[in-house]
C-alpha cells in the first residue's frame, strides 16, 4: 500500500523547493523557453497549477479534465501571466490540493485519470510529487536530475519501468541502476538486454528527459521508448 501521507507531506516539501527557485525568476525569463518543446516556463508553472486542481477532481469523483481541449487551452490562457500571478495560483492550487489530501476517504478506491487511465487514489500524492519534481527539472533553473531525493528517483524509475512493462512495442529489456537493483521491463518474451547506468541518467531516459546516450547495454541498441 502506498503511504499517501509521506507522499503529501513530500509533494508539500517538492512545492516549496520549486516556489522558492522560481521565486528569483522575473517576467522575462519566465516567458523564455523552459525544456519542453514548445513551452515556455510560464507554460510549466501554469500547467502544475492546473494539474493540482486536476487532481482535485480525480480525488472527488470528478473528470480530471473537462477534455484534452480544454486542459490544452487553460495551459496557454495561464502561460503567459506575470511571474507573481503564476506563484500565487500555484500555491494556492498546491493548498487546495493538500486540502484534498486531507480529506477524509478511502484510500483503497480505484480512481480514473486521464484518457481512462485508472490509479489507486492512494498512489495520486505519487503522481503529484511525480509532477512537481520532474516539472521543477524542466524548467531548467539549476535543478536537475541529480539533485531529485533518492526515494523519489527510485521509485519513479519503478513506476515507469512498470508503465513499459509488458508493452508490445518494447523489446524486453532490465534495468541496472548504480543500487544493484534488476527491474524488467519491456515485452515479456525474447532474451532481455540489460541497461545499465547511473539513477538519474536512468530516470531521464524512462522520463523523456535524456537520451539515454549515458547508458550503457550488455549487447544491442538501446530499446526505443514510446511518450509517455
Amino acid at each position: 500500500m502506498n503511504d499517501h501521507v509521506r507522499d503529501l507531506a513530500s509533494v508539500r516539501d517538492a512545492t516549496e523547493r520549486l516556489l522558492t527557485a522560481a521565486a528569483k525568476l522575473d517576467n522575462v525569463s519566465a516567458a523564455e523557453p523552459s525544456r519542453l518543446p514548445g513551452w515556455s516556463r510560464g507554460h510549466v508553472l501554469a500547467h502544475l497549477a492546473r494539474n493540482a486542481d486536476a487532481l482535485v477532481n480525480v480525488l472527488a469523483g470528478r473528470p480530471m479534465y473537462a477534455s484534452g481541449e480544454a486542459r490544452d487551452a487553460e495551459i496557454e490562457r495561464d502561460a503567459p501571466r506575470p511571474l507573481n500571478v503564476q506563484l500565487t495560483d500555484l500555491r494556492e492550487s498546491a493548498v487546495r490540493f493538500q486540502e484534498a489530501g486531507v480529506a477524509p476517504g478511502d484510500w483503497s478506491r480505484t480512481v480514473e485519470l486521464r484518457n481512462g487511465v485508472t490509479d489507486s487514489a492512494s498512489r495520486v500524492p505519487f503522481r503529484r510529487w511525480v509532477e512537481v519534481e520532474l516539472h521543477h527539472v524542466d524548467l531548467g533553473i539549476g535543478y536537475e536530475l541529480e539533485d531529485l531525493p533518492e526515494e523519489f528517483t527510485q521509485r519513479e524509475i519503478d513506476f515507469l519501468a512498470d508503465r513499459f512493462r509488458g508493452h508490445p512495442d518494447v523489446p524486453a529489456f532490465v534495468i541496472e541502476g548504480d543500487d544493484g537493483r534488476l527491474i524488467p521491463s519491456g515485452r515479456r518474451e525474447g532474451e532481455p538486454i540489460t541497461v545499465t547506468g547511473r539513477q538519474a541518467d536512468l530516470l531521464g531516459w524512462l522520463a523523456g528527459r535524456r537520451d539515454g546516450s549515458a547508458l550503457t547495454t550488455d549487447g544491442g541498441p538501446l530499446p526505443a521508448l514510446p511518450p509517455l
